[in-house]
């Protein structure tokens, strides 16, 4: 009976609302991985579930949407690629810039998506919005496929000249990206729960933001005037630059830039973490 009750006894979990603000509880979520890889899978499948063409959809929109690019800011307005063929630019620049306003869009509605499944059952609520990186991240995966038929084509024609060994900084861009986003998403997520208006401008912001930063033109069109530097110092910026320099071998990367990055994605992850430990507690009385 007692090696019963101590058996028992080692199983014990204890859920307390009283966490600290800056508590990741990464153990916990780790836990929960099972669950993350669960939400992954629900959010792509249920982007693309009640469509005509389904996941054909991450290849045309892109292709699309590039064309366009090309046709009225290459075409019309006669904005240079420095020397990449266009539409590999803007398939290469509209794949980086979907994966971030991916992260920031899906995660500012984590707690009004999610407050039906949050209102019933205890899990780690940042499982939610690493998910949403997750799914962003397989989407620019492939998205990505895309880029690389035609990074061949222009390969093979001797067009393009891409700086490979600079491709092992992808990978650290991307987390770069996923976390600048995530916290970023969190934080407007949070608000949300009081302010719903936030929820409307959201797309309208992240478009807008889109324009200042260098994905519709490179960075060198804007000279070394003060405007180039507003737009270096943009977060997005500098992340955005590298991946292209592996991938076009074009790009303007500088150091000094790409910290100030890093350290805003920094402040803006510890301050959302902070807000978003305090809304979950009592997000239940206002959504």
């Amino acid at each position: 009976m007692t090696s019963t009750v101590n058996s028992q006894m080692k199983h014990h979990t204890h859920i307390s609302s009283k966490h600290k603000m800056l508590s990741l509880n990464l153990s916990e979520v780790w836990k929960y991985k099972d669950l993350i890889v669960l939400f992954t899978k629900r959010t792509f499948v249920l982007t693309y579930k009640q469509t005509v063409l389904g996941p054909a959809w991450i290849f045309l929109n892109p292709l699309i949407s590039s064309i366009i690019y090309a046709f009225v800011f290459g075409g019309i307005a006669g904005i240079g690629t420095e020397g990449v063929p266009q539409l590999l630019f803007y398939l290469c620049s509209n794949a980086i810039w979907t994966f971030f306003s991916t992260c920031v869009t899906k995660n500012a509605s984590t707690f009004t998506a999610n407050a039906a499944v949050f209102g019933k059952v205890y899990f780690p609520r940042l499982t939610t919005p690493i998910s949403n990186v997750l799914s962003s991240l397989i989407q620019f995966g492939v998205q990505m496929i895309l880029v690389v038929v035609f990074l061949v084509y222009y390969l093979i024609k001797g067009a393009v000249s891409p700086n490979w060994l600079a491709w092992l900084a992808i990978p650290i861009e991307l987390i770069h990206l996923g976390l600048f986003g995530l916290g970023v998403g969190i934080i407007i997520s949070s608000m949300t729960t009081k302010y719903r208006d936030l929820s409307i401008l959201v797309g309208f912001g992240v478009s807008l933001w889109m324009y200042i930063t260098p994905i519709v033109y490179p960075i060198s069109q804007l000279g070394d005037g003060f405007m180039k530097t507003i737009l270096m110092i943009n977060p997005v910026t500098a992340p955005v630059e590298v991946i292209r320099y592996a991938i076009l071998g074009q790009g303007t990367i500088m150091p000094i830039y790409l910290a100030i990055s890093w350290a805003l994605t920094v402040i803006v992850m510890v301050f959302g973490i902070m807000i978003f430990n305090k809304v979950e507690k009592t997000f239940m009385d206002t959504v």
